[in-house]
């Protein structure tokens, strides 16, 4: 008879270890979380003035939101101008990132002035202002 084994048949179970892969994974996620550079975004859309020839790097920055109505934000609060220095310094604590500030087309300049007089105070080297590009004439 041809094709009968005698006795009993084994069949062989093949085990996939997913551990290995499992820690790989992690890993790779960890360290995408660690490399990722995260900007806070001040929690208000604002119109900005539009200027040609700028640009802006907003990784590893502090944003700063100045609302039509003279309000600011900073990390989705609104603040007042003499909270600027203290937030700004404590947010800064360990690195030394540049400052965005964000103004609305409409705000007053002085607000404005007075957000950058406050950032400088509190020890930011770089204070840089968002615009938009111009289109060409």
């Amino acid at each position: 008879m041809i094709g009968r084994s005698h006795g009993p048949s084994r069949f062989e179970t093949t085990h996939v270890d997913m551990v290995p892969m499992v820690d790989c994974i992690m890993v790779l996620l960890i360290f995408l979380m660690i490399s990722s550079a995260f900007v806070n975004d001040p929690g208000i859309e604002v119109q900005k003035p539009d200027v040609g020839g700028t640009a802006i790097n907003e990784q590893n920055s502090l944003l700063i939101a100045i609302a039509a109505d003279n309000r600011i934000f900073f990390d989705g609060q609104q603040i007042s101008t003499d909270q600027v220095a203290a937030l700004v310094k404590q947010a800064a604590i360990g690195r030394s990132p540049a400052l965005i500030i964000r103004a609305d087309r409409a705000s007053n300049h002085g607000v404005f002035a007075e957000v950058y007089a406050e950032a400088k105070r509190a020890g930011i080297q770089h204070v840089q202002f968002a615009t938009t590009h111009a289109e060409a004439p």
